[in-house]
């Protein structure tokens, strides 16, 4: 095991430092931030070991540069990467050499991850180094000229395909459970949340997702202050619908007119752009059974990622990757 030091070339602005997130500090106004899409996060931290950090990218992308040692790494969510100008695919982990440049792109959704065989070096609070990009707090973003550090870092995993994520049976249509504020919405608005389509948009940030439809227009916006959680469907004065996500205020804002169930909420905010949403209503008995449901079977794909962990064989060797890629860029 060794010291790799990969220094970022290039970096989109949510580009950040992200762990498991920091649960336990709501009461006192924190939210728990950690990935936005937390089943492709804990991929690729299975796939490179059992590491516990990594770096959430958007759009934008980032591009790393190696320069000292090499390090097995492993792309997920809407990530793809080229190592030297070979593309070497989304979902996917590979070895990083010494004075290699990895581009990792994030395509037809909005949030990748980039795991490392290895612990990532950056600050901790509160206990955790997920990143709350507004404040700034925890291993913070990553732009241009940063180094970033990885101890007892590990090369010598073998290449491999990872496992597709087990998905939801039926694409666009998500489910939620109506409330808490219900109440501050006329039968009409009630009736679009689950008869109208909905669009994805282009205004995302690890806060929320924009989704442009039908006004769902509130009868007031005033209330009491009270907990908002991640799924939640807050409805603004004007009746545009935003679904919350990772960095969500932990209290007051508008009213939330339901709640997206566990397993559909990173899948809705991981949507491209232009994509249909639908909404259906279920039970709070039907929202566990369903969650329970998808937990289990998220358990069993991580352990499978998990047992493909091995080492390469000695003759894959990474001058043979290099000479990959210098014929790759060779004309003829």
């Amino acid at each position: 095991m060794s010291r790799v030091l990969l220094r970022i070339v290039d970096a989109g602005p949510m580009t950040s430092v992200q762990d498991g997130g920091r649960p336990g500090w709501r009461r006192f106004g924190v939210p728990p931030s950690g990935p936005v899409d937390r089943r492709a996060f804990a991929a690729g931290m299975a796939a490179c070991g059992g590491s516990t950090s990594g770096i959430e990218v958007a759009p934008g992308g980032v591009t790393v540069m190696c320069e000292e040692d090499a390090v097995a790494m492993a792309v997920t969510g809407a990530a793809r990467a080229t190592v030297n100008g070979v593309d070497l695919g989304g979902w996917s982990r590979f070895t990083l050499p010494q004075g290699a440049t990895c581009v990792v792109r994030v395509e037809q959704a909005c949030w990748g991850y980039v795991a490392f065989a290895g612990t990532l070096r950056a600050p901790s609070w509160l206990g955790s180094q997920s990143t709350h990009l507004i404040a700034g707090l925890g291993g913070g973003r990553l732009g241009a000229g940063d180094v970033v550090e990885i101890t007892q870092a590990r090369e010598n995993l073998a290449f491999a395909m990872l496992p597709a994520p087990p998905d939801r049976p039926v694409r666009g249509l998500f489910r939620a459970v109506l409330g808490p504020q219900q109440d501050h919405f006329g039968q009409q608005a009630l009736a679009l949340l689950t008869s109208a389509s909905f669009v994805a948009t282009s205004r995302f940030d690890r806060m929320g997702r924009g989704l442009d439809g039908p006004a769902l227009q509130p009868l007031r916006i005033d209330m009491p202050s009270g907990p908002a959680v991640r799924g939640a469907l807050q409805v603004d004065g004007e009746g545009r619908v935003s679904l919350l996500t990772a960095d969500h205020q932990t209290t007051g804002g508008y009213p939330r007119i339901a709640v997206v169930i566990e397993p559909d909420i990173d899948a809705l905010a991981q949507l491209p752009p232009g994509e249909a949403v639908r909404f259906e209503l279920v039970s709070a008995a039907e929202a566990i059974a369903a969650t329970r449901a998808a937990a289990s079977r998220d358990q069993a794909w991580l352990k499978e990622i998990a047992a493909g962990v091995r080492e390469r064989a000695p003759l894959m060797l990474a001058n043979l990757v290099d000479g990959m890629a210098v014929r790759q860029g060779t004309s003829r």
